[in-house]
């Protein structure tokens, strides 16, 4: 998978923002998933869950509303490109004998 946790990705993909979607947000990763090929954006694709009271968790005794990032699957995001601040596409390349992340619209390595 081209993208990784701690990278800065914008949402290429979905309802945009004048619709209440999230085409055009860009966040950092939280979490990513190699089986389902989704990813966890800060603060895009937010949903509300209903939190029951739990009797047994010393720290989470209230309930309520908890909003919360659901997955987006890693084809409705591009990573950002250090240079230009833009999205672009994922490609590789040796450098000292390891494989790097580099960008395809500056070739900057990411």
């Amino acid at each position: 998978m081209k993208i990784k946790k701690g990278d800065l990705v914008q949402v290429i993909s979905g309802g945009s923002k004048d619709r209440g979607g999230d085409k055009g947000k860009q966040g950092r990763v939280l979490a990513v998933n190699k089986e389902k090929h989704s990813v966890i954006v800060e603060g895009v694709n937010i949903v509300t869950k209903h939190q029951k009271v739990s009797q047994t968790d010393k720290g989470a005794k209230t309930g309520g509303l908890v909003q919360a990032e659901a997955p987006i699957h890693v084809s409705n995001v591009a990573l950002i490109d250090p240079k230009s601040k833009k999205p672009t596409r994922v490609g590789f390349k040796e450098a000292e004998g390891k494989k790097v992340r580099i960008a395809r619209k500056s070739g900057e390595e990411i």
